[in-house]
């Protein structure tokens, strides 16, 4: 039977704990017996969890015989992982074990350096960490989950529901996937091209070196900027404008006009009765049709669907 070892570290978010928990473990074959054995480990026996704490039947030499190995997130991103936790989760993935990380859980593999020159997702909201902190990782904010065979990475909450599905889809057929998908009452047609809704995180707080030029740029996201505009308003050349943009956003300069001007779109479809063509013009795309493709790239719907599901009782 497949092993599904889940490893919780101190500051464990019991959300993504719980997910690969109940997603696998409630996974039947087609003819009722179980598809997954399930397994929580730990380096040391209580964990903290926040609310509570909570105790872990196993040790780190229970993911010697694991098939897959979920990291669930941390509250702390930046709190140092044990080594032996590295070693263990490098050695795994030397013997061909499938490594999945759920949210912030893509720091901890990142830290291992199984990431390192692959595209790997976490939560919006860390993205941009994730990015600065490991820079040999191509980070994309705009997806739900990335599969790149051994190693798959998750964003927030319900992302890692998706990817579990996707995984005993992989293992087991759509049969027996659906049937989970049902039993966790989530669609299992969500794929891991769609995208996160949130976009982008806003402008970096106080102190950050680029904060008065990303507060510019949400204010003339309208405008038709170039790099050029971009790297003369700031003073800067543009070669330091996008080195510092990808240390402190994990993006582009442009990039994060873009994202900016669909954040604004956003807002727009959920709060106006505006057609699609005039907002297109407001938040500074010259043609419709651009509009359209970037936004169903981006946000992974298109903008009426987007409205259908966001535009609140009051727009309406």
């Amino acid at each position: 039977m497949h092993s599904v070892l889940v490893l919780a570290l101190d500051g464990v978010v019991p959300f993504d704990l719980s997910v690969p928990v109940e997603t696998f473990g409630r996974a039947r074959l087609p003819g009722g017996g179980p598809a997954y054995r399930v397994r929580v480990c730990a380096p040391s026996p209580d964990v903290e969890a926040g609310a509570f704490t909570l105790r872990a039947r196993h040790g780190l030499k229970a993911l010697a015989d694991a098939d897959t190995i979920v990291v669930p997130g941390v509250t702390d991103v930046s709190a140092p992982v044990p080594p032996e936790v590295l070693d263990a989760l490098r050695l795994a993935a030397g013997r061909g074990t499938r490594i999945a990380s759920v949210c912030s859980g893509a720091f901890t593999l990142a830290a291992t350096g199984l990431l390192d020159g692959l595209r790997a997702t976490t939560h919006w909201a860390c993205t941009s960490a994730l990015a600065a902190a490991y820079p040999a990782v191509d980070v994309d904010a705009s997806v739900l989950f990335v599969d790149n065979g051994s190693v798959l990475t998750s964003a927030g909450a319900a992302a890692g529901l998706d990817m579990c599905l996707h995984m005993i889809r992989r293992d087991h057929g759509s049969a027996v996937a659906a049937d989970a998908a049902r039993l966790s009452v989530m669609p299992l047609e969500r794929d891991g091209g769609q995208a996160q809704f949130i976009v982008h995180e806003p402008p970096a707080p106080d102190g950050a070196t680029l904060q008065p030029l990303l507060l510019w740029l949400e204010e003339n996201a309208h405008r038709e900027l170039t790099l050029d505009d971009i790297a003369a308003h700031a003073a800067l050349s543009t070669r330091t404008l996008n080195r510092r943009f990808r240390e402190q956003t994990g993006t582009t300069p442009l990039q994060w006009l873009h994202r900016a001007r669909l954040r604004r779109a956003q807002h727009l479809l959920e709060t106006t009765a505006h057609p699609v063509e005039r907002i297109a013009g407001q938040v500074g795309f010259g043609s419709p049709t651009t509009f359209r493709d970037r936004f169903k790239r981006l946000v992974g719907t298109s903008p009426q669907a987007y409205r259908r599901a966001f535009r609140g009782a009051a727009a309406s």
